[in-house]
């Protein structure tokens, strides 16, 4: 009876859907790759004279998110895990600072019976505690029963810089600092790009000194390149085992301009790789026609650091690839369906972006289905 009632108010607590590490299509790193960082933030979580927060610092395209898949399977295979929320800016639920800790807090009953037994009679004496402010939700729904029942354990939040946030110091990393040192055998590894916001909350005084920072894009190149010219060979080994083509494609040469091209981004290699294997296109043909970009390009995973112009030409290749024999009187469609695509608050069906835009459903679903 007890574990019924106990069942009916977890399930019932308002909660984020589709956050955890094993949510979704999320992948980590490939085999071999990123080794060192890995390594590094595992022997943090296992360490308990280590500060208690970690953050991966990372621009756009340096692999946070893969890296936070990767290091989350690992202490969940370890027994660690608490729980994992990975913030989107595609989702409501999921780029709303309200929810965070009330999921995560659910993880973490669901998790740990002792935590449980503490946080399901708080909830049934008090249901409207999940809408109350970012501070009062940590204190009641986590630090207080994690003090009581003395847990150990790691938590995960990945991609905090994808949720709204109006104060100029991220909310819930002000929260965090008040915290931390209440509960001492609880660490957290978060990730998010060094926007302005998230810089200050981390900066402020009480979170500062107990927080290790990694800056991902300050990593050596050398070991970047290495781990993308390592992706590049399986994902291309993988296509020519599938194509059946000969195992010297693609060229030394070839290979060497596609890492240069990357300069540190895994985004570029994962979007080029794709880009290849098309189904129904000639992945020999995809490689030439993409190493025929003009030469102004070829540091462009580079430029990112400079002048955001990243990408720029392998998207515009992937798009020119997928429209450029579309007939011109096709254009204002073609524009309008990538716009409502790319502005949509939340993702939209093809018969919802046609509802939207006055265009038939299947000629829309076929243009999505071309990129």
């Amino acid at each position: 009876m007890q574990a019924h009632a106990e069942a009916s108010v977890l399930n019932n607590f308002r909660c984020a859907q589709g956050v955890e590490y094993r949510h979704g299509d999320r992948t980590g790193c490939l085999k071999g790759t990123r080794t060192a960082i890995l390594d590094q933030i595992e022997l943090w979580t296992r360490d308990s004279d280590k500060r208690p927060v970690y953050w991966l610092n990372g621009l756009a395209g340096t692999g946070k998110s893969t890296i936070a898949q990767t290091i989350t399977e690992r202490i969940f295979a370890g027994g660690r895990l608490g729980a994992s929320f990975f913030c989107s800016r595609d989702f409501e639920d999921r780029k709303n600072l309200h929810f965070i800790f009330p999921t995560i807090a659910v993880q973490l009953a669901r998790r740990y019976s002792e935590f449980r037994s503490i946080f399901v009679p708080l909830v049934q004496s008090d249901p409207t505690i999940a809408h109350e402010s970012l501070y009062n939700q940590m204190r009641r729904l986590i630090v207080g029963p994690l003090e009581e029942s003395s847990i150990s354990t790691v938590i995960v939040i990945d991609a905090l810089d994808e949720c709204k946030d109006v104060e100029p110091a991220s909310a819930i990393l002000s929260v965090l600092g008040q915290f931390v040192s209440k509960i001492p055998k609880v660490k957290f590894f978060l990730t998010g790009r060094p926007e302005p916001r998230i810089r200050e909350g981390f900066g402020l005084p009480l979170l500062a000194e107990a927080t290790d920072v990694f800056v991902l894009h300050e990593v050596e190149p050398s070991r970047v390149g290495n781990d993308i010219r390592l992706f590049f060979r399986r994902s291309f080994s993988g296509i020519a085992d599938r194509r059946r083509r000969r195992k010297d494609w693609p060229t030394e040469e070839q290979l060497n301009l596609l890492c240069e091209r990357a300069a540190g981004l895994f985004v570029y290699a994962v979007a080029t790789v794709k880009f290849i294997d098309q189904t129904n296109k000639n992945p020999k043909t995809q490689l030439d026609r993409l190493l025929q970009l003009p030469m102004s390009t070829a540091y462009e995973g580079k430029a990112q650091f400079k002048e955001n112009t990243t990408l720029d030409s392998l998207y515009a290749s992937i798009l020119q690839e997928a429209f450029g024999n579309n007939d011109p009187e096709d254009d204002r469609m073609v524009r309008s369906v990538l716009g409502a695509v790319i502005l949509a608050a939340n993702p939209l069906s093809p018969s919802a972006i046609g509802t939207l835009l006055g265009f038939d459903a299947e000629d829309v679903f076929p243009l999505l289905s071309s990129i």
